[in-house]
């Protein structure tokens, strides 16, 4: 509008409509286009220039008219069968001209391949539009659990463990948690939300899910049901739960868009590390969750932490002095090998051996297992989640038992005296043999099968496996009697340049076929 006012000023110049357009830098044709609008016009060019802008709009600009499709029986017929297309669309398999195909049939008188998407592509983005929502702080958590897995590898077996990441974000500050979980089960959900407000400092008043089946047992838009483990965890920490509505991920977007931006600066950093245990794992999200939440936001003075120390935390309700842990309980039998078995994941626990035959009651929550009986606590040992592998005390073997070891002289330092006189490899090797299991008797088995290599093989070839073996993260009798089975021992130090080398063959043309 600042040009239309000086066009006016010029025109009562008396400038010419030439003079106008260089002046102006607009060509000629829309400069004599609004000076005839102007003139005619019943209004003199000093009245026009005390118009408002909207007034002048209406007299320079033709009036924008909204397309009406009242007498437009086509469009009418295509925008009632809209969403039917674009909820087909999201159906597997189906394409747009399928549902093209379908509508010519239908409809006689119909639109074009080209047309029919050109306005499907614009009906989709009026459904597309997005609010812009403005968070409390203090006022809600949102949590999920992220698509992708990390994972750390076993080194007793060499297995990779593939663990699920459950992500927290308090939305007003976007400040962030996450954390690798065992598995995705109520009672490790529950051990990580305890530990995000652990690190949060405080007490958000709600959190905010969707229906995942360890939190939801049953979805309803207004009334969800949670499970009774969560809602005793609500309790304890004075937090209301909700839940998004089915298959609408924009109700928790926050929480969607930090799981998005995790992949890129947790996942990203950590995608060629390895590690040994869930822990080495957490410790390493920990270490990257601080530079994410210290990163300052884009087009922004301030990062999540900053925001979220000077805005929100001194909102959040304070921390209960104990946090709230899921105990589980079951009996068993004590078998005669002194065990018990914790049938969650069928890893077997010791007792001591007087306690043979006897019913014992088993307290255990994420990480202890507390074994009872007759109130009078026999037991107590870490958590583990090998399948079918033992957790043993030495204590609650019999003295036999014991005793057996003993006399067959099988203790860590004989086996270590018997690696270093056949080499400095094979004792290095067997002493991290016998550190691979928490009760190093059951290891002995494995010492005495590579000492029995030492009479098959010789020194020089098994002290070449040992070598070999120690660059890698498992340690066990079964690698060293695989390296020997295939010569992996006699073989020197791969060159990298070898593998990319051209082989000779009369096929194979060489620089003078390009002279």
């Amino acid at each position: 509008m600042q040009q239309i006012r000086a066009l006016i000023q010029l025109l009562e110049k008396g400038y010419s409509l030439r003079a106008i357009s260089s002046q102006l830098g607009i060509s000629r044709p829309p400069v004599t286009l609004y000076a005839a609008r102007l003139k005619s016009a019943a209004y003199s060019l000093e009245e026009l220039r005390h118009f408002s802008d909207n007034d002048l709009a209406n007299i320079v600009y033709t009036p924008v008219v909204e397309t009406d499709y009242g007498d437009n029986a086509r469009r009418l017929d295509f925008n009632a069968q809209l969403p039917y297309f674009l909820t087909e669309l999201k159906r597997t398999g189906v394409t747009r001209l399928l549902l093209w195909e379908e509508y010519r049939k239908e409809f006689k008188d119909h639109y074009g391949y080209t047309q029919f998407c050109i306005l499907l592509k614009e009906g989709s983005k009026l459904l597309q539009a997005t609010m812009h929502l403005v968070h409390t702080p203090g006022a809600m958590m949102m949590v999920d659990f992220a698509g992708d897995k990390m994972s750390y590898v076993d080194h007793c077996t060499g297995e990779i463990i593939f663990c699920p990441v459950l992500v927290c974000v308090l939305p007003f500050s976007k400040y962030t948690f996450a954390m690798a979980l065992i598995d995705a089960t109520i009672p490790q959900v529950i051990k990580a939300l305890n530990s995000c407000l652990q690190y949060f400092g405080g007490v958000p008043s709600s959190l905010k899910t969707d229906n995942m089946k360890q939190v939801v047992t049953k979805s309803c838009r207004y009334e969800p049901v949670f499970t009774e483990a969560l809602q005793q965890w609500a309790m304890h920490f004075n937090i209301t739960l909700l839940a998004t509505r089915v298959a609408k991920p924009k109700d928790k977007s926050a929480v969607e868009n930090e799981v998005k931006i995790a992949y890129q600066r947790i996942y990203a950093p950590l995608r060629d590390e390895t590690f040994a245990n869930i822990n080495q794992l957490n410790g390493a999200i920990v270490k990257q969750l601080g530079l994410h939440n210290e990163k300052l936001f884009q087009l922004k003075d301030h990062s999540r932490l900053q925001q979220f120390i000077k805005e929100e935390q001194m909102l959040l309700q304070p921390l209960p002095a104990q946090s709230f842990i899921v105990k589980h309980q079951v009996l068993a039998k004590v078998q005669k090998n002194y065990h018990i078995t914790l049938g969650e994941n069928y890893h077997h626990y010791s007792v001591p051996y007087q306690f043979i035959g006897k019913q014992v009651n088993v307290v255990y929550d994420t990480d202890i297992v507390e074994i009872y009986f007759l109130h009078q606590r026999i037991a107590l040992h870490t958590r583990h989640y090998n399948k079918h592998d033992f957790t043993t005390v030495g204590d609650h073997m019999p003295t036999g038992h014991q005793q057996f070891f003993e006399q067959q002289g099988w203790t860590p330092a004989y086996f270590l005296d018997q690696a270093a006189g056949i080499g400095s490899a094979v004792h290095l090797y067997m002493d991290e043999v016998l550190k691979a299991r928490a009760f190093t008797e059951q290891t002995y088995n494995a010492c005495r099968g590579i000492l029995r290599l030492h009479k098959q093989y010789g020194t020089a070839r098994l002290q070449a496996a040992c070598t070999r073996a120690l660059t890698g993260r498992v340690f066990n009798y079964r690698t060293i009697q695989n390296i020997l089975l295939s010569n992996q021992d006699q073989q020197g130090p791969v060159n990298q340049q070898d593998l990319f080398q051209v082989p000779d063959h009369p096929n194979v043309r060489g620089p003078n076929a390009y002279q």
